[in-house]
């Protein structure tokens, strides 16, 4: 079995890659929940909901998020009626909440809702919320303590950032299966993802940072910063609000104390050697995933630097 830390677009994208490799049944995804809210009643879980989306063939690719193709009415009509429309939820989309949201009603954990919708996507691979009790991601900014989806999509990460909190953590428990499949992986892998609140929420959840250090399967993780900036997101705000250095050095130093390997791209080659000085072996490739094609030889890639040779890559 192979695991999967995983954000929201970034991981989505390289287990896309994976999923070329790896037969989904061996697969196991550890989802960051942190981003977790309540909208209009309903419980969203956006990166759970990305990863699902996307595996499924539904998402909508030039945004990364989202049903491909989905309509807007009932938020249109919540906004006639005076509700915020700051965060964006499609109809379809909206079918999602619904659903997980009854079931939880119902008595459900998150993790047993996550594990019917997966079923319900047609998807094969397990996918684990990180816990089962509420950790909310908040930023710390001069305009108070915001929620991350609030920093992120409201306010659009116009505010400084001063600190990260994981509410919640200390008293949250790693979902069942969770510490169990870090155990038992023959490699474990960290996406692409951010580092602070996409990563760093898991790693948040008490015994999941120790499990991962005591790990017998290679810990490999994917830079998600190429050239001093993130693909996508916030990263770059966030890792400069706690004076941590916008790079895949900085990316390796937080993982520093669990990683086996780091995964960067081939245009950070120059910072190999950095890397490397902080007792963590690395290589560069090209980790921007543009295509299928480039998902699936990075995914290659990083399962070899796992140690695992039947995934080796054949060019050609």
């Amino acid at each position: 079995m192979i695991v999967v830390l995983a954000g929201g677009v970034g991981a989505a994208r390289f287990l896309q890659g994976v999923v070329q490799v790896v037969p989904q049944e061996e697969l196991t995804v550890i989802a960051n929940t942190g981003d977790d809210r309540e909208f209009y009643g309903l419980h969203v879980s956006p990166d759970v909901d990305i990863v699902m989306y996307t595996l499924a063939g539904l998402v909508n690719e030039s945004q990364g998020w989202g049903i491909r193709g989905d309509t807007y009415n009932t938020m249109q009509q919540l906004t006639s009626y005076g509700h915020e429309d700051w965060f964006q939820l499609g109809d379809r989309d909206l079918a999602t909440h619904i659903h997980r949201t009854q079931l939880l009603r119902q008595g459900k954990t998150l993790s047993e809702a996550t594990d019917d919708l997966r079923r319900r996507l047609g998807l094969k691979l397990r996918i684990l919320p990180m816990s089962d009790q509420s950790v909310q991601t908040h930023v710390q900014t001069p305009a108070g303590l915001l929620h991350f989806e609030e920093y992120f999509v409201k306010r659009r990460c116009s505010d400084p950032v001063q600190d990260v909190t994981f509410v919640g953590a200390e008293a949250a428990r790693p979902a069942p299966g969770v510490l169990d499949a870090i155990k038992e992986a023959e490699a474990i892998l960290i996406a692409p993802s951010n580092p602070i609140v996409s990563i760093g929420s898991v790693l948040s959840v008490p015994g999941i940072h120790d499990t991962l250090h005591e790990a017998s399967g290679m810990v490999v993780a994917v830079s998600p910063i190429v050239g001093g900036a993130p693909i996508k997101g916030p990263a770059d705000k966030l890792m400069s609000g706690l004076h941590m250095e916008v790079s895949a050095v900085g990316v390796a130093r937080y993982y520093r104390d669990f990683l086996d390997v780091m995964v960067i791209d081939e245009q950070d080659a120059h910072l190999l050697e950095a890397i490397e000085d902080l007792g963590i072996p690395a290589l560069a490739t090209n980790t921007i995933m543009r295509d299928a094609a480039a998902k699936k030889a990075l995914a290659q890639t990083v399962l070899e630097a796992a140690g695992l040779d039947r995934f080796k890559h054949i060019p050609g």
